[in-house]
């Protein structure tokens, strides 16, 4: 069985209902993820962002079940490792 993207379900009762139909299903097919857990984040800072900005940074990581400092610690360590990869290609 494929599981759907989730941006088909026109709505949450919608899903819902999939999932409590197809769950043992998709349980059973499942294949198990590697998941990683940031450790030791003791280092802390404040980034000031205008009102806009932040709701826009609030928005996309609703978007992607997020909250708003996992999203942005995400695209810093994805800028970080992206400039790795390219100087080393250099």
């Amino acid at each position: 069985m494929k599981i759907p993207d989730k941006s088909i379900f026109k709505d949450s009762k919608k899903e819902a209902k999939f999932w409590e139909k197809n769950y043992k299903e998709t349980w059973k097919h499942g294949k198990p993820v590697k998941v990683k857990f940031a450790r030791n984040l003791s280092e802390i800072i404040n980034i000031r962002l205008d009102p806009n900005t932040l709701n826009d940074v609030r928005s996309q990581a609703k978007k992607k079940g997020l909250g708003p400092t996992q999203l942005i610690r995400m695209w810093i360590m994805e800028k970080i490792n992206g400039k790795h990869t390219q100087q080393a290609g250099v």
